[in-house]
């Protein structure tokens, strides 16, 4: 007996049979009931949710000769010829490779003829909007005023692409994509009839994988089940499909969180010298991402994760918060991106997955909240001044200090911030030499950080601000940059205040030159 696909051995035969279009089905089936068919459908949707098999079983609903409560009966006459294909009233066409002006003119030409044996001739054009301009003008009028006797059904999942023009002369109905419990549901049923051996997970994971399409899980599950054993699991899913193992990816994840960058590449070298996909690695590291988000927001957790899995999720997002989560994710999308139009893709994965690591996309307060916690810990030690010594600094295994600056505030007056805290303003100015901006740092090396209010620091320069350095200063990213190593150091959102010292005390000698003319002014009230 030759060999038929499980996709096409289990396609639907009845309106009850198609999983997850209850909104559709039911419409359709009170139509035949009520003997109300329209003479133009459009069926739209992803791909694998049921609009071909929706098409199909509504052909041979008008047209069965015992229609049981508006579904075919499948055993009569009109009904068995339509299954093996043999009745010429049944027309399926596909517009992919049909798509010319000739095949629908010779469309138009057969529509005036009478069905043989059926009460309706049906023509179903797939994937219509692969139609020609030509062709779609050439069906315009016989799609809008057919003969009686004729049907159109046309299925697509890009119905943007159809002209107006045909769109407002179907009756459209919008497929949706088939919810992972329904899918599981089905699979569990086919598994039982072709007794295949299946664990929950693997179930889990198929409709996880599937992403709403019926016939892309049939075809999975039916890839994994041809090895001669007739069993599957979650690993041997996971081998076939090449995505790799959930313990890889959460361990990736973690060492992003964690800003470690040398496990992170440990990590993604061994999943690649696996032989993994790199884009099946960077999409299960985005769902995995969205999974952490989720759990973090609302407890929930997908169906497919072990119990050891659902701890290790629990554990991670006690230690991010949503903003880096999203970062995270932002970030992993534009890797993907980026990879897609690289030759290199392996050094593309990794630059990226270090450049994630970096702290430099962790939000403020969680690394604020790092640096506290590594004092607590003792990893980072502060050198207390002796008695005696003067301007002693802060040390610190890191490279910024986590002293706050000392606040002092005279009466309508900036003072410069008190020793302890002065090291706040040389801690950024060295930053700013390791981070390799010499620009910026050679035009505020002789600068003074000072504290106007609680929420504002003044720049200071002593020897006046040229235009030019002014200028590279202000760009937005070293406004930016200076205003978040300030805000590091003051363990708070800072604001930037430049103050020229030269510019103030040549306004002020003016001011006092202009005092001191010895001309009496006389104010003359008219």
């Amino acid at each position: 007996m030759e060999y038929t696909a499980l996709y096409r051995r289990f396609r639907p035969m009845t309106f009850e049979e198609i999983v997850g279009q209850d909104h559709i089905t039911t419409t359709l089936r009170n139509q035949v009931i009520a003997d109300r068919v329209g003479h133009a459908y459009l069926f739209t949707g992803c791909r694998g949710c049921g609009k071909t098999s929706s098409a199909k079983v509504l052909a041979r609903a008008i047209n069965c000769l015992n229609p049981k409560n508006g579904e075919p009966c499948n055993e009569c006459e009109i009904c068995k010829s339509a299954l093996d294909g043999s009745l010429t009233d049944i027309v399926e066409m596909d517009a992919a490779s049909n798509n010319s002006v000739d095949d629908i003119r010779n469309i138009r030409d057969e529509v005036n003829f009478l069905p043989t044996v059926a009460k309706y001739r049906v023509y179903i054009i797939d994937e219509v909007h692969m139609l020609s301009t030509g062709a779609f003008n050439a069906l315009l009028k016989t799609l809008e005023e057919p003969p009686k006797h004729v049907k159109f059904i046309l299925a697509t999942t890009e119905p943007q692409k159809l002209p107006a023009t045909i769109l407002s002369r179907c009756q459209r109905f919008d497929f949706k994509k088939i919810p992972k419990i329904e899918i599981a549901k089905n699979l569990e049923k086919i598994c039982k009839e072709c007794s295949i051996e299946y664990t929950q997970s693997a179930i889990n994971l198929i409709a996880e994988l599937s992403e709403g399409a019926m016939r892309d899980a049939l075809s999975i599950l039916e890839r994994c089940a041809q090895d001669g054993e007739n069993k599957i699991d979650e690993d041997k899913i996971k081998e076939l499909v090449g995505i790799p193992k959930i313990e890889y990816i959460s361990s990736i994840v973690e060492k992003i969180i964690n800003c470690d960058e040398n496990q992170a590449l440990a990590e993604t070298k061994k999943v690649i010298d696996d032989g993994k996909d790199i884009n099946n690695i960077l999409w299960e590291m985005i769902k995995y991402v969205r999974d952490i988000l989720i759990y973090l927001s609302t407890k929930e957790s997908s169906n497919i994760y072990s119990e050891q899995d659902l701890q290790k999720i629990e554990e991670l997002s006690k230690k991010v918060n949503n903003e880096r989560l999203l970062k995270i994710i932002y970030g992993l999308s534009e890797l993907e991106n980026d990879i897609k139009w690289s030759s290199q893709k392996n050094i593309v994965f990794q630059v990226g997955i270090l450049k994630l690591c970096s702290k430099e996309t962790m939000p403020l307060e969680e690394r604020i909240e790092k640096l506290e916690q590594a004092v607590k810990n003792g990893v980072v030690r502060t050198a207390s001044s002796s008695q005696g010594q003067t301007g002693a600094r802060v040390s610190t295994t890191s490279k910024q200090s986590v002293n706050k600056p000392t606040q002092n505030f005279g009466a309508g007056t900036a003072k410069t911030v008190a020793k302890s805290g002065a090291d706040f303003w040389q801690n950024v100015i060295e930053t700013l030499k390791e981070e390799r901006m010499p620009m910026l740092y050679s035009n505020l090396v002789n600068s003074k950080g000072v504290m106007l209010d609680d929420m504002t620091v003044g720049i200071e320069f002593p020897n006046g601000l040229n235009s030019f350095g002014r200028g590279v200063i202000e760009k937005p990213e070293n406004m930016a940059e200076i205003k978040r190593l300030v805000s590091i150091e003051c363990k708070k959102d800072m604001r930037i205040k430049l103050i020229d010292k030269k510019s103030q005390e040549t306004n002020t000698e003016s001011n006092a030159n202009e005092l001191n003319l010895g001309i009496d002014v006389n104010m003359i009230d008219e």
